[in-house]
Formats: structure tokens, C-alpha cells, sequence
């Protein structure tokens, strides 16, 4: 899943992106409001984490200007303020949460976590997808072939959730690149075809199909 972390405090929001990166997400990050609308407005986001005091556009303009124009987006709201107007304001121009610093790392995981269950894929489906014997709970994390857990490193699982919450389906490799690895990301593109492979040697060559020229197909084995 792709996040967004709009936030001044440099070294906070570097923190935060080396630790939820750390956790299996892609993520990206600004450092002012105008720059986060425009990212959250053209980007596909699974969740925005953003700061109330951002230079160019405080926060709370930033969600009301999202919710207006039509984004459903999860949006967390962080702030060094306190107090119940402020959470009210927060909340009323449409953030689904709000946490207040300094808050404990643990504490916004459980958050960011708890916001993307609560979405959830197709509008509150089970977080459970199978795929022949292939089985993969995209809330714990785990993978079944079979009676078999596989293990999967971080970003070989969420190589397979873009095509799991897809299958059936093509998916380009510029896809998997935007959802699995952040903006920034200037290496060799090439890269997805090498966490393919290593997912058909674990799961098995014939669940992926490469679609040539469009990208790849996760379906049951025959």
C-alpha cells in the first residue's frame, strides 16, 4: 500500500517514512501544503498522514480542498496543538483521525493500520484473498499455498498484494513500481521482474502469467 506523509518537520517525516516503509509500505513525502494537495490530488494513495501547521497551506485546508474535490482518501491528522477545537476542526473538514504530538511510533502504526482496515478492499471486503490454493490475508500478512505457509520478505508480499487484490487481472509493471516502491524511486525498473520471479520460484511458476507487453496476470493453477 502507498502512503503519503505531508509534514515540515523534516527529520519527523523521515522517521516516519524509514519506519512504515520498514512495515511493508511505500512511501512518499512533502514538506508543504500546496505540494501535498497536489500529490494526494493526482496520486493513488491508500492513506495521506498529514500535519496541521505545513507552510503554503495548513492542513486542515489541505483535507477540506481533498474532500471537496470528490477524494475519499484516509486522512490522518497530526498536530502539535491540543485541545477538543482543534481535533472538532479537524475532524469536521473531513480527516478520519487525529493524533497529537509527541505521539509514540507504536501508536501511529496502530492507527495507519486500523484506517486501512477499516477502508478496506472493495468498500469493507475480507482481508482474506484465495486464488486456487494460494491464500493470502492482506491484514496479517501471511501466505498459504495449500496447508503451507510461504514466507515472504516485506517487499515480495507487497509485489503479491497488488496482484492478489487484482486477480485475474493485468497489472503493468509500472503498476507494482508506483504501489510498491515510492516517487522517488530512479533505479532499474526492471527490478519488479526480479521479485516475479522470486515469487514463482516460493509459489510456483504457473500462478503468474506474464502478459507480454502489459504485465502480469495472477490466476489459479490449472
Amino acid at each position: 500500500m502507498r502512503l503519503l506523509i505531508v509534514e515540515d518537520e523534516k527529520r519527523l517525516a523521515l522517521s516516519l517514512a524509514k519506519g512504515l516503509t520498514a512495515e511493508g509500505y511505500a512511501v512518499d513525502v512533502v514538506h508543504d501544503g500546496t505540494e501535498g494537495l497536489h500529490r494526494a490530488s493526482e496520486g493513488a494513495y491508500d492513506l495521506v498522514i498529514l500535519d496541521i501547521m505545513l507552510p503554503g497551506m495548513n492542513g486542515y485546508r489541505v483535507c477540506a480542498a481533498l474532500r471537496a474535490a470528490g477524494h475519499d482518501v484516509p486522512i490522518l491528522m497530526l498536530t502539535a496543538k491540543d485541545g477538543e477545537y482543534d481535533e472538532a476542526e479537524g475532524l469536521d473538514t473531513g480527516a478520519d483521525d487525529y493524533l497529537t504530538k509527541p505521539f509514540s511510533y507504536v501508536v501511529l502504526v496502530a492507527r495507519v493500520k486500523a484506517l486501512l482496515r477499516r477502508r478496506g478492499p472493495a468498500g469493507g471486503a475480507s482481508p482474506v484473498h484465495t486464488v486456487g490454493d494460494l491464500k493470502v490475508d492482506t491484514a496479517a500478512r501471511r501466505v498459504f499455498l495449500a496447508e503451507d505457509e510461504i514466507t515472504l520478505t516485506t517487499k515480495e508480499f507487497s509485489v503479491l498484494e497488488q496482484l492478489v487484490m487484482r486477480a485475474g487481472e493485468v497489472v503493468s509493471k509500472s503498476d507494482i513500481l508506483e504501489h510498491v516502491w515510492d516517487f522517488a524511486y530512479d533505479g532499474d525498473p526492471n527490478i519488479v521482474e526480479v521479485y516475479i520471479s522470486t515469487l514463482r520460484r516460493k509459489l510456483g511458476p504457473a500462478l503468474i502469467k506474464t502478459v507480454r507487453g502489459a504485465g502480469y496476470r495472477l490466476e489459479a493453477r490449472p
